[in-house]
């Protein structure tokens, strides 16, 4: 179903481009050595380099290349051989030297793809348009002093990843999605932790009207949103905000702007600066960045099997349906664990187990799975106890629970609660005939036609053997009892 926006004049169709600052996983800064651990003290991880100081010359840090390059693979996406750092002029109080270090006509790498997986289980392409690199700026901040605004430099220089997408979302669950699949991709390929909270990861959303199959309207930007439900928002109000202007004969404004998650609204910041107001030139301290193919190839060997690839994979292999491989793969760690325990066992019973019981149980305490209680490995004996008939599935259900609470492996709790399944026919015998015995009035009603109370019988067996008796023996046994 498509995403409108009902207007006094009809329906109008939302455009949506996302540019997402992504801060490379590397111990080192883009062109200095100085750390990059987040919560340092402030001003403790600056070179002179960061610090704009005179006369220092910036030097390329090669696993951040590395790390781009990675990126641009992960996201099929075109490597250039030749790219090149330009300084983009402007004045900050955390920008020291005046300028930033980033690319602009010629990055590092050109278009590709990434592929969405939407809740109503469709999927479709959103263009990637460049990757490029670019150093941060440091962090101004307004909070620690009445009339003054201190700096912390501990940002500056630090190696982010610019992925700019093609306008190709139409809805926010779109852009969510977009988020999500790309920030999935990052953490798989070990290139940048996703952390929209601690700002590693950041959004510029771009947004415009128009009516369905108009040329594109004017777009606003709306700068470092931190987090992907306040993305959906800012969209949200944004586009009702553009349609309403437009209705009442006003023009769209081409500006910056800033979103206020505590009144839900985004309010105009600047004027949207064009390239030509950054002065744009190659950084005359940087050569041309040149790589070689064979290296490129190399890089390649590195990757690990991608979400989309193993998620592929884990609906062939293990024959689970699109929505719960898309479930287990979102998360790298995630699908080690699932793949960890269902290795020889049936997989759609370890997908159900994984995500029904154990992510269930998680998502109550606000863990993830690397959190988890229960290891795969102890998951996995849970399953082989139930499969081997040595436990009933209701009597896992209690196993797990009290896995869930001690961490105790499932063998131990069965021995210790003595939770066997009773499989001794003369037992199960014994237990349908108490219940006969005692249920006379309805067994004469089964008997004459009322066979729907054969659901009664087992549930009153089940009770007397707590639960621990073999269920298709109690049905082969009770079947003939009841039939004289």
């Amino acid at each position: 179903m498509a995403y409108r926006i009902e207007g006094e004049t009809g329906e109008w169709e939302v455009v949506i481009g996302l540019e997402v600052h992504a801060q490379v996983i590397s111990n080192a800064k883009l062109f200095s050595g100085a750390a990059t651990a987040f919560g340092a003290a402030p001003n403790s991880q600056v070179s002179f380099v960061d610090a704009g100081f005179p006369g220092m010359l910036p030097v390329i840090n090669e696993f951040c290349v590395e790390q781009a390059v990675k990126t641009g693979l992960g996201l099929k996406a075109q490597i250039n051989l030749r790219s090149v750092f330009d300084r983009k002029n402007y004045f900050y109080a955390d920008l020291p030297s005046g300028y930033q270090i980033s690319q602009y006509k010629q990055p590092i790498v050109g278009e590709g793809t990434i592929i969405l997986d939407l809740p109503d289980g469709e999927s479709r392409e959103v263009g990637i348009e460049r990757l490029h690199l670019e150093v941060d700026a440091g962090k101004s901040l307004h909070d620690q002093h009445p009339t003054k605004t201190y700096v912390d430099l501990n940002r500056a220089g630090v190696a982010l990843m610019e992925i700019v997408s093609r306008p190709d979302m139409r809805s926010p669950e779109e852009a969510a999605a977009y988020l999500r699949k790309l920030r999935t991709i990052l953490r798989y390929l070990g290139t940048c932790d996703g952390n929209m909270e601690e700002g590693s990861m950041r959004c510029d959303v771009n947004v415009s009207v128009r009516k369905p199959g108009a040329p594109y309207g004017t777009r606003t930007e709306t700068k470092n949103v931190n987090s992907i439900r306040y993305v959906q928002q800012a969209i949200e109000y944004e586009a009702k905000r553009q349609v309403e202007v437009l209705e009442e004969g006003g023009e769209i404004v081409q500006e910056t702007r800033l979103y206020d998650p505590n009144k839900g609204v985004t309010r105009s910041m600047r004027s949207k600066e064009e390239a030509h107001d950054y002065r744009y030139f190659p950084d005359p301290d940087l050569l041309p960045l040149v790589l070689e193919q064979g290296w490129v190839e190399q890089v390649k060997q590195t990757l690990p099997e991608l979400p989309d690839d193993k998620k592929a994979r884990f609906m062939s292999e293990y024959g689970l349906n699109a929505y719960d491989a898309g479930v287990l793969v979102a998360e790298r760690a995630r699908a080690d664990f699932y793949e960890e325990v269902a290795r020889g066992r049936d997989g759609k019973m370890a997908a159900n187990y994984v995500i029904g019981d154990l992510l269930g149980a998680l998502n109550k305490t606000g863990r993830d799975i690397t959190e988890s209680p229960i290891s795969a490995e102890d998951l996995g004996g849970l399953i082989d106890l139930v499969t081997d008939n040595t436990i009933s599935g209701r009597i896992a259900k209690d196993v797990f629970a009290e896995m869930l609470e001690t961490g105790e492996k499932p063998a131990v709790i069965v021995e210790k609660k003595g939770l066997r399944q009773v499989t001794d026919t003369g037992a199960i015998d014994k237990a349908i005939e108490d219940v006969m015995a005692a249920n006379q009035d309805k067994v004469a009603e089964y008997r004459s036609g009322k066979e729907k109370l054969f659901g009664f019988f087992v549930g009153q067996v089940m009770r007397a053997t707590q639960g621990k008796a073999n269920p298709a023996l109690v049905n082969d046994i009770l079947k003939q009892k009841l039939q004289g």
